[in-house]
């Protein structure tokens, strides 16, 4: 990285650490993933492209790893991760994916980490689950829980394919983190579209509940 793109890159952080003390997060863990949590045994969130900026307060949290593209984006994203205390692994969908998928199994298995991955990244269709995810969880025997965000007040990046969101500030933000899907077997295609339909709609759903529970008084 260059001194420029590293110098726009702090700058960037630290805004968007500004931005977060200002904003409410509110977090409802299923008690499947609570019992994950007690396990110490790594997990995948699963969520849809476009949420990052709204879910990056989990990376410490729960200790969390991702694949970053090398594009100038995944610079900014991978030193947001590091200073969050997180791990990264870098690829693309045009550039060393099967390895960012190999450095990201070490990760959960080697040090620990447990891994949130964009599920319809990372150049879509939007809302349309890869075979990524199921490979992730065939390989390392993990759970994948589905995420849900809603931010109360927000800005969306209607010019871009995944409409990224990123919460205005003192934005209230829920998050909703629902049953798993079964850990995907050695003897299932991580191709299947059953799979895929199976996790997409678990994530809308997860979205649907993030909002009923954002407009709950007694949440």
């Amino acid at each position: 990285m260059t001194f420029g793109a590293k110098l726009k890159a702090l700058i960037i952080y630290w805004i968007y650490r500004l931005l977060m003390i200002t904003w409410k997060y509110r977090v409802h863990e299923g008690p499947d993933f609570q019992a994950a949590l007690k396990s110490n045994q790594p997990f995948i969130l699963a969520h849809f492209h476009g949420d990052e900026l709204a879910l990056l307060y989990l990376v410490t949290k729960y200790k969390l790893a991702t694949m970053v593209s090398k594009s100038k984006d995944g610079e900014i994203m991978n030193l947001m991760y590091s200073k969050l205390g997180g791990a990264t692994s870098r690829g693309s969908s045009s550039r060393g994916s099967i390895g960012a998928l190999k450095g990201l199994i070490r990760l959960m298995k080697k040090s620990g980490y447990s891994t949130s991955i964009a599920v319809d990244g990372p150049r879509g269709p939007i809302h349309k689950a890869k075979p990524g995810v199921f490979e992730l969880s065939r390989l390392t025997h993990s759970p994948i829980f589905t995420l849900g965000v809603y931010a109360e007040q927000k800005f969306v990046s209607n010019k871009s394919w995944n409409k990224a969101i990123l919460p205005k500030p003192f934005s209230t933000i829920q998050v909703t983190i629902l049953q798993p899907m079964t850990t995907v077997e050695k003897s299932q295609d991580p191709k299947s579209k059953e799979l895929a339909e199976k996790l997409e709609l678990q994530l809308f759903n997860a979205r649907r509940q993030a909002c009923k529970l954002i407009e709950s008084p007694n949440h």
